[in-house]
């Protein structure tokens, strides 16, 4: 059984303590050193979505890749002349022009774009900027700097370093916060100074997240994940420790000596540890089903530091317990008194409970219905980060470039435009004239059904048009609207644009930031139902094992979803704004896994009662008596770490953190303590109700797992 073999590890760690601590030091200090190498991170991107092979089409006509492209807003101070100005302008790209693959200027493109990338008026001017590759991108920011003029940087590559930059202020400021809180909330659980220390799984995390940034030097992994990452391994790595060191001193208070205290409290509590993990893991699963998108290293990352907490849990903290030894206190079982009256009272009339709690969460869930998505941009960073100052700013003084297209490339398996082709792209014009709210259609210029053939005079201003809309094979029409990006009038632009894919012998494409929140929205929702069925599932059979009943697997699953939907529609109506698509997603894994954090060690004391006296309402007063303390406690350190994050800067990082604060909260107050006695007071006996089919496929199951853990004879 697995409790004989965490038995026999917990009396082996004890005996080789000092080992295991050395080899625990040696992985640390290897992950130091691959924490200082740092990783390859990435932007968190989607693969395989038509806006991004759009993207691609369109970079042959501009002739620079857009990822590696920034624009350089330059301002003149007052006092500042033309002429000066532009020589203030000419001497800063000069500075850079060594480090970087290309600049483009007013004076470098046709009249009529020039025109739109200077603002007399404004005092300002606008060049781009072609980087080789994104890690230069500082010391090219370093040499544009100018004494004489303002230089604000905005684009791809400004965004992501400013949101690195961001990210890391925020991870830093968040354990600055979360970490002496929770260290308060272990001294006033065990005492004792010393044990509380035991429970800070940071060891944990900084293995996990040097796992993360090795990992990434051949794998895409987005900045998130190691926030994930952080934010994940603090909550269940102190949890696990507050579970095993709890249990410990409650089997030193019953007369154990040292040794057989720390094998039972593995054989115990680390049963319930692994369960646990494997429910968190299980829910973090969910995201790597998001093929070739940024959730799926998102998961990958959840993964792994949940394994290090388990592992830490199981080996490093069993090991320092056994070096302090008589340090130790003992700290007998204390029923929370309070807890146990209010689980009385709401046994004694658990319709009476029921019923308004299960109303106040689904009112509270009710704003997740008017949701709104749009994907992450610049717009998440605080206003006065440099990049999304110069999204303002272009936004100001150069509306034309600035404005909202959505773009159309239409690629011809041939270059040139015949009668026939220039003919359908009139008619896709017309046709995308005549959409709701799309103000202006922009492409070559037209007449008829053929490309316009213009007098001598006019005939430049038509060879520039089709060198900025077209090259080789491809031609650019641009579709304007003034609606917000992430509104659906905008976004039926692009479906009736979709609605026609011929152009001729021509197929047609659609990108921009609003096809590509469509396109994200789509590919999230399209995916989701089998991310959710993995997680259920596998969270079902975790705690079908552990608990040997089918209807309380199917009553967590229930009760994690009405505190998951509470914080959702709380998340909506806090932070009243379009969120990120991929956001309710990584919270509903997440949170599910965590929530079977609690679920696991409040069912698993549970069922222990219930085993030794067969009367499910003692076994449930007794069970959350028992735990409740320790729930409350741990729910109490994830509060802390989650709503550190919530503080910080980021709005998708606040976001999250509320989110997962708040839902902790909800399921260790409202679910634990009100609902969960109350259902199980009315299923009675029924809560351990196991089909014999089942029964035995559970205990061949429990068979094959002693044999092969089992060691040989």
């Amino acid at each position: 059984m697995l409790r004989g073999l965490l038995y026999r590890l917990g009396t082996w760690i004890h005996d080789h303590c000092r080992r295991v601590l050395a080899i625990a030091l040696a992985v640390l200090l290897a992950s130091l050193v691959l924490l200082i190498e740092g990783g390859r991170l990435t932007t968190p991107t989607i693969r395989g979505l038509e806006s991004e092979q759009a993207e691609r089409w369109i970079e042959r006509v501009r002739g620079f890749p857009a990822e590696m492209t920034f624009a350089v807003i330059f301002h003149a101070r007052t006092e500042l002349s033309d002429e000066a100005f532009k020589r203030a302008i000419e001497a800063s790209l000069a500075r850079a022009r060594p480090l970087v693959k290309s600049v483009i200027t007013a004076d470098d493109v046709p009249i009529s774009v020039g025109l739109l990338m200077t603002n007399p008026e404004a005092r300002s001017a606008l060049a781009y900027v072609t980087m080789r590759e994104a890690r230069g991108y500082r010391a090219v920011r370093a040499a544009l700097e100018s004494d004489l003029i303002e230089v604000t940087c905005t684009g791809q590559i400004p965004y992501l370093h400013d949101l690195d930059a961001t990210l890391a202020h925020d991870l830093l400021f968040a354990e600055l916060i979360s970490l002496p809180l929770a260290l308060l909330v272990l001294v006033l659980v065990f005492r004792t100074l010393t044990a509380a220390l035991l429970a800070v799984g940071l060891c944990s995390v900084l293995t996990a997240i040097a796992a993360v940034l090795l990992i990434s030097r051949g794998y895409d992994m987005a900045q998130y994940t190691v926030n994930v990452c952080s934010l994940i391994g603090l909550g269940v790595s102190i949890d696990y420790a507050l579970f095993i060191v709890s249990r410990y001193r409650e089997e030193l208070a019953a007369g154990h000596a040292h040794r057989e205290a720390l094998a039972h409290a593995l054989s115990k509590a680390g049963r319930i540890v692994m369960f646990s993990g494997v429910a968190v893991a299980s829910g973090l699963i969910g995201l790597v089903s998001f093929r070739g998108s940024y959730l799926e290293a998102m998961g990958i990352g959840g993964v792994i530091v949940v394994l290090f907490a388990v592992c830490g849990a199981l080996t490093v903290l069993p090991a320092l317990l056994a070096m302090l030894g008589p340090r130790i206190r003992p700290m007998p079982p204390r029923p929370a008194r309070l807890l146990s009256a209010i689980v009385v009272a709401v046994m004694r009339r658990p319709v009476l409970v029921l019923i308004p709690t299960l109303a106040l969460l689904i009112v509270m869930g009710l704003p997740f219905l008017r949701l709104k998505m749009a994907t992450a941009d610049v717009r998440v960073l605080p206003q006065d980060v440099e990049a999304r100052r110069g999204y303002a700013q272009m936004q100001s003084a150069f509306p034309e470039i600035a404005a909202t297209r959505v773009a159309v490339a239409v690629r011809f398996p041939t270059p040139g435009l015949d009668a026939s082709r220039a003919g359908a792209l009139a008619d896709l014009v017309q046709r995308m004239k005549a959409i709701p709210s799309v103000t202006q259609v922009e492409t070559i210029v037209l007449q008829g059904d053929t490309p316009l053939t213009p007098p001598e005079a006019l005939r430049a201003g038509f060879e520039e048009s089709l060198r900025v809309f077209s090259k080789d094979d491809v031609v650019l029409v641009y579709a304007r609207t003034d609606q917000p990006t992430e509104s659906e009038t905008a976004r039926n632009i692009v479906r009736k644009i979709r609605q026609q894919r011929a152009v001729a012998d021509g197929r047609l494409v659609v990108g921009g930031i609003i096809a590509h929140d469509v396109d994200t929205t789509d590919f999230i929702v399209g995916h989701a139902p089998r991310a959710i069925a993995i997680v259920v599932g596998a969270t079902v059979i975790a705690l079908f094992m552990l608990l040997g009943s089918i209807v309380l697997p199917i009553k967590a699953i229930v009760m994690n979803a009405l505190s998951i939907a509470g914080s959702f529609g709380a998340l909506v109506w806090v932070f009243d704004r379009p969120v990120e698509p991929t956001l309710p997603i990584l919270l509903f894994c997440t949170l599910f896994g965590l929530s079977m954090d609690y679920e696991v060690l409040m069912l698993g004391r549970i069922k222990e009662v219930f085993e030794e006296t067969g009367d499910n309402a003692r076994a449930v007063a007794e069970g959350l008596a028992r735990t409740g303390g320790l729930i409350t406690s741990a729910a109490a350190i994830m509060v802390a770490v989650f709503g550190a994050f919530a503080f910080g800067r980021v709005v998708l990082i606040q976001s999250v953190g509320f989110g997962m604060a708040l839902a902790v909260a909800l399921d260790a107050t409202l679910v634990r303590v009100l609902l969960v006695p109350a259902t199980m007071r009315l299923f009675g006996d029924l809560n351990w109700w196991l089909p014999r089919p089942l029964a035995r496929l559970r205990n061949a199951i429990a068979a094959l797992v002693t044999q092969i853990t089992s060691p040989a004879p």
